[in-house]
């Protein structure tokens, strides 16, 4: 049978998932894991639709492009001996940053390359490693055509307002303005919602995909209208160790008064801020919510009412609110998160169950509740899979 490899690369990690696809693809991957520590000690971990889990060290060397193509050998090896029924016929590839032009999914070629290569300081945290991936699979399975799948193409439909900043007009020209991000898992969440809230899936809706990189989406009509990221991926909400918005006057600050350069803004911006940087323990919202310091109380705070506020923001750019939607790591699973932003959410009509919060029940809103409330789980690797086979006509 055809299967379609999806791919999301980090840059120590290597996300897979092989889904077969036999006139639509699977609801669910043959097999799926990841690679972790690349650069480092890499392992990985790979398990199967029927329950059987691997883990196994990966040898890599020499540089970073190497260790992933080494990386990702392996993981064909192990696929090959625990799927040699499946046929892997094409290569999907989450790319988080595709500019203006691209709001759609696209047939990789060495032109397209080279043309995202541009978009790298956009998202440096990303970008790179997308690309690595793309080509390793090149190098190992050169038949074999290649999509790419962009994280700022659900945004493109956006009011040309919602991606302005005030900028003189020149910049504007030159390609500063907002692009959103995270739209792979707002395209599949806003897929999902007509079987959870009905009618209300076409009218005012806010999505929050919240982990370690977190953001939120206003929808009308299933389509974006506004997000809180722009044109990196390091605006809006405060994440695991993104700052999210700051006055860019701090910065200039840092950098007149404290003599910070390009480099070290950008690791105090992208690796030292956000959850971990407020308390000072951890970025994972785990360890934070079962930690009793202090500091940790204050960085789920922040981290809720950031939230809030951006609720407020979002509703008026959508026109209402008829309901808000939760995913991602922290979205889904973190129901004191949730709580704490449902209750600053309360003078919008927002009012939830708590044992079906605390149950992480699909519908958490109360039957008197003027908002709908859900918890959505989200499926990247399948709206990849999805948009490769139609791509390629699969």
């Amino acid at each position: 049978m055809k299967a379609v490899l999806v791919l999301n690369a980090g840059s120590s990690s290597l996300k897979f998932a092989l889904y077969p696809v036999n006139g639509e693809v699977a609801l669910a991957p043959a097999v799926s894991g990841q690679v972790e520590g690349i650069g480092a000690t890499p392992e990985i971990t790979l398990k199967t639709a029927a329950g059987e889990r691997i883990q196994e060290p990966v040898a890599t060397g020499g540089s970073q492009g190497e260790q992933h193509r080494d990386a990702l050998e392996h993981v064909f090896g192990l696929l090959n001996r625990h799927n040699p029924a499946l046929d892997i016929v094409a290569a999907g590839h989450r790319i988080v940053h595709g500019g203006e032009r691209y709001s759609a999914p696209v047939v990789l070629d060495a032109r397209l390359l080279e043309e995202l290569e541009d978009f790298v300081p956009l998202a440096p945290l990303h970008q790179p490693h997308n690309l690595r991936a793309v080509h390793a699979v090149a190098a190992l399975l050169p038949s074999i055509p290649q999509v790419g799948c962009f994280d700022t193409a659900f945004h493109r439909t956006q009011p040309a307002l919602a991606q302005a900043f005030a900028l003189p007009r020149r910049l504007t020209k030159g390609g500063i303005k907002r692009y959103g991000f995270h739209g792979l898992s707002y395209d599949y969440v806003a897929r999902q919602l007509p079987e959870v809230i009905g009618e209300r899936a076409q009218g005012a809706v806010v999505i929050a995909h919240l982990g370690n990189g977190a953001s939120m989406c206003a929808l009308r009509d299933g389509k974006s209208v506004a997000s809180t990221m722009g044109f990196t991926a390091v605006e809006g909400l405060m994440m695991g160790t993104r700052s999210g918005s700051i006055d860019p006057g701090v910065l200039l600050y840092l950098m007149e008064e404290k003599g910070m350069d390009a480099r070290a803004l950008t690791r105090l911006l992208y690796k030292e801020s956000g959850l971990l940087g407020v308390s000072g323990i951890s970025q994972d919202m785990r360890t934070l919510l079962a930690s009793e310091a202090p500091e940790a109380q204050e960085a789920v705070d922040l981290f809720c009412y950031r939230i809030a506020r951006e609720l407020g923001s979002l509703a008026a750019a959508a026109g209402g609110l008829d309901a808000l939607v939760f995913t991602g790591g922290i979205g889904e699973h973190a129901a004191a998160v949730r709580e704490k932003v449902c209750a600053m959410a309360a003078w919008m009509g927002v009012e939830i169950d708590s044992a079906a919060n605390t149950d992480h029940a699909r519908r958490i809103d109360t039957a008197t509740s003027r908002v709908a409330v859900a918890v959505v789980p989200t499926n990247e690797e399948r709206m990849i899979a999805r948009y490769t086979a139609q791509a390629l006509g699969l």
